[in-house]
């Protein structure tokens, strides 16, 4: 039997006021919270974040490269292979890797480049190099958003030791909000959305910087459509 999302919002609610003894909001009330949840207010957006798309592409690449990501051009997705190749050997990487199922990654003729072995799917603790298909970059902080789905399983950003994101320039957006615009347009809310700013660190013990703490050591970008400006 299926069950809208209405309906079960409504179960769900229902039950939380039962257990906490209350009865439904006054009708004014709910209507105030329901208008506040689909009005997306923006907030205070900085003035960096607020440049043609150009100068937005060069502060996507220059806050993510000061958070220790590193980053590829390439012109289109048919240059993907070679270009992943050449960087796991310039980090002395097995030239094996997981990719997400996703529909652009999936039409890449991977078996054109012999010395690479691929699989699709979700990442596994033997994984040491994973693939993913970048939703948008937020320039503001040279982040990345990154939602789960059966076609990028959130395991690809999580247990290899190097993952590799493919996104187009064309996704790169100023603020959050936007970022956040993109993803509401694309459909219903994921499960769960990464928000990515380099590779995984800490500095909790002794204050030394250790990479790799709680994910992958390294985040490499291979930004599809952008110009180099190195």
């Amino acid at each position: 039997m299926k069950i809208d999302n209405q309906a079960r919002k409504a179960a769900i609610l229902g039950s939380i006021r039962r257990g906490l003894r209350r009865d439904a909001l006054p009708a004014d009330q709910a209507m105030m919270i329901e208008a506040r949840l689909a009005a997306h207010p923006r907030q205070i957006i900085p003035a960096r974040s607020l440049q043609d798309h150009e100068a937005l592409v060069a502060l996507f690449i220059a806050n993510a490269t000061r958070e220790y990501a590193t980053i590829d051009h390439i012109a289109d997705r048919t240059e993907l292979p070679e270009a992943i190749a050449t960087y796991l050997r310039g980090q002395n990487l097995p030239l094996d890797l997981v990719i997400a199922p996703h529909p652009e990654l999936e039409s890449i003729d991977w078996a054109a480049h012999t010395l690479l072995t691929t699989r699709y799917g979700r990442a596994t603790p033997s994984d040491m190099v994973s693939l993913q298909a970048g939703f948008a970059g937020i320039a503001e902080t040279g982040t990345l958003m990154l939602p789960s789905g059966a076609a990028t399983p959130t395991t690809l950003n999580l247990l290899p030791d190097t993952e590799i994101v493919v996104l187009d320039a064309d996704a790169i957006v100023g603020p959050y909000e936007d970022a956040f615009d993109r993803l509401r347009a694309a459909g219903p809310m994921p499960r769960n959305v990464m928000l990515v700013t380099g590779p995984s660190r800490s500095a909790d013990i002794e204050r030394t910087l250790e990479l790799g703490a709680h994910g992958p050591r390294r985040l490499h970008i291979v930004l599809v459509g952008a110009q180099d400006a190195g």
